[in-house]
This record gives C-alpha cells, sequence and structure tokens, in this order.
C-alpha cells in the first residue's frame, strides 16, 4: 500500500464531497473584466544567454523562470490554455520556444495546475537531461510518463548543483490526480540559496496559512519570497489549503524576507475571488500593515525581477 502524506500537526486541508457540494450551490457568478497586465519590454535576449545574474521571471499564474548560480530553473511549468473547465485568462509571459535551456524543474505538488505533463513533456524534449525535483511519493507518476530523471525530495532534503543549495520545505495543503491517490505524495515549497547568500529565494507553493512559515524563517536566510495570493474564496472552505492576500503577507513576515513578488492569480479562476480582487487586497493590507524595509513587487506576465 502507497504511503498517505499529511500536514503538520496533521491539519486536513481537505473538503468532504458535502463541502464541495455546499460550495458548489453557493457559488456566485462573477465578471472577469481585468488582465493582468504583460509586460511591454520582454528580457528575452537576456534570459537567453544570461548565466552569471540573478534573475526572476514570471511566466504567469506559479510558474517562473529562475536564474542563479549560472542555473535556469522553472516552477511548477504550466502553459496549458485550459484548466478543467477554466479558460486561461492571461497568455504565458514567455512562449515555450523563448526560454533559455532549462536545467532544473521544480514541481512543489500534483495538482494540474502545478503539474501539468504535457509542458513537462515539452521541456524534456527541448531537453532530454532536464532534472525534475518533485515531492516524495511523486515518483510513480514520473515514472508512469517516461519522465525518469528525478529526484524525488522530502521535508528539508536538499539538492545541490553547482555552488546552490535547493531545499524542499513544507507547505500545508494536499494532492490529488485521481479518485484513488489522494494524499499519496507530498507537497511544499522551495528554498534556493547558496553559502552566506544574501540573495537567497523562497518558493512557497500552494499552502494555507500555519506554523511551518515562521520555522522556514528560522532556518534559513531569506531575501524574495514567492507567494501565493489567489484562489481564497470561500475563505470557509479554503483556508485551510489556500491563503488569503492579508494571510500572505503575515507568511511573508514570518519567513523574514525582504521583497514579496505575488503570484498564484490571474491565469484561471480556480476559485470565487477574480484577480483583480486578490490583488487589490494585497495591496490594501500591504500599506495597513506599514511594513518597513521591505519591498512588494508587484510583476506583470513576463516581467523580470534582478534582485
Amino acid at each position: 500500500m502507497r504511503q498517505r502524506f499529511s500536514n503538520l500537526d496533521e491539519v486536513t486541508s481537505l473538503g468532504t464531497f458535502k463541502d464541495v457540494l455546499k460550495w458548489q450551490r453557493s457559488k456566485q457568478k462573477k465578471v472577469v473584466d481585468y488582465e493582468v497586465p504583460q509586460c511591454e519590454k520582454k528580457k528575452i535576449a537576456f534570459l537567453q544567454s544570461n548565466r552569471t545574474e540573478q534573475s526572476i521571471t514570471w511566466i504567469g499564474h506559479s510558474t517562473f523562470l529562475i536564474q542563479k548560480e549560472g542555473l535556469n530553473m522553472l516552477t511548477d511549468p504550466v502553459w496549458a490554455n485550459w484548466m478543467g473547465v477554466a479558460k486561461r485568462l492571461t497568455e504565458p509571459g514567455l512562449r515555450l520556444e523563448e526560454l533559455p535551456d532549462i536545467d532544473l524543474i521544480l514541481i512543489s505538488h500534483a495538482h494540474y495546475d502545478h503539474l501539468h505533463l504535457p509542458t513537462l513533456k515539452k521541456l524534456k524534449k527541448r531537453n532530454p537531461n532536464v532534472l525534475f525535483l518533485i515531492p516524495e511519493g511523486l515518483g510513480y507518476l514520473m515514472k508512469r510518463h517516461r519522465l525518469h530523471n528525478f529526484k524525488e525530495l522530502s521535508w528539508y532534503d536538499k539538492h545541490e548543483a553547482n555552488t546552490l543549495e535547493i531545499h524542499f520545505v513544507p507547505a500545508q495543503h494536499w494532492t490529488r490526480r485521481m479518485l484513488w491517490d489522494t494524499n499519496t505524495s507530498h507537497w511544499g515549497g522551495f528554498v534556493l540559496q547558496k553559502e552566506s547568500d544574501t540573495q537567497s529565494i523562497y518558493y512557497a507553493g500552494d499552502s494555507g496559512y500555519f506554523r511551518g512559515f515562521q520555522e522556514i524563517g528560522e532556518r534559513f536566510n531569506i531575501h524574495t519570497a514567492l507567494m501565493p495570493i489567489g484562489a481564497y474564496e470561500p475563505e470557509w472552505f479554503m483556508h485551510a489549503s489556500h491563503v488569503t492576500p492579508e494571510e500572505a503577507i503575515q507568511a511573508f513576515c514570518d519567513v523574514g524576507a525582504k521583497v514579496f513578488i505575488p503570484m498564484h492569480y490571474g491565469a484561471y479562476m480556480l476559485a470565487d475571488d477574480t484577480p483583480k480582487e486578490a490583488i487589490d487586497r494585497l495591496h490594501v493590507h500591504w500599506q495597513q500593515a506599514e511594513l518597513k524595509n521591505v519591498e512588494l513587487k508587484t510583476l506583470a506576465i513576463g516581467e523580470t525581477f534582478k534582485s
């Protein structure tokens, strides 16, 4: 029998079938009349040749191109036009053919909006040697789809590449792709750092608010945090697995980061909140928090941030 994974403190973030029905019956249709803007001056030539500078480029949703320590990495790469019945709201920030050669792909968990097999297969075709860093328990799926060059990580395991350490860290979430595989693989985020690093990066993946953020902040010296802010409504149903924008700010404070880059909004309508509601709510609460010596960097789709 395959192992079933759980959250810290055994917190369950999986709603019951009755909860799902309640949500669907109370669902309100909202007009989505706002698109996250596309970057007008994308740094495609720079990204294709860069092997020396650190950069973070938002492709959309939870997909980033991260360049650090001479490595090109993608987080949860999804170039899908549809996510179930939800049509993509914005074009990806870069086309697949505009990417540089990818060395590493970081997968936070197995939900379809984070692990899109057709995209992974296209990336492998472009570079057969690309390495997939995946949560413990996900190897069975990768093998089934002939994505054999992978490394499974448990919480706080690390992978070393060049001078970079990539640590798999906890999140509060759950996973399922089929009716029978609930929580048979783990979930988490990634911290990318080198020794004495002042520009480390934390990619949070998907998570509800939990004490693990403070624990991550105590273990690592984080500079830039890529934090989810969307798919939080209805809060009574989503709160255990998706942070609200204000909880994302608290999580950012917990990990002790200096730069906040929001993600997990704008590409697909996965819950009842709209992209504009998520980003507006984030900005309102950021101003109310009166945070000092830190920066909120809201990227356009395809925009590159150099820390």
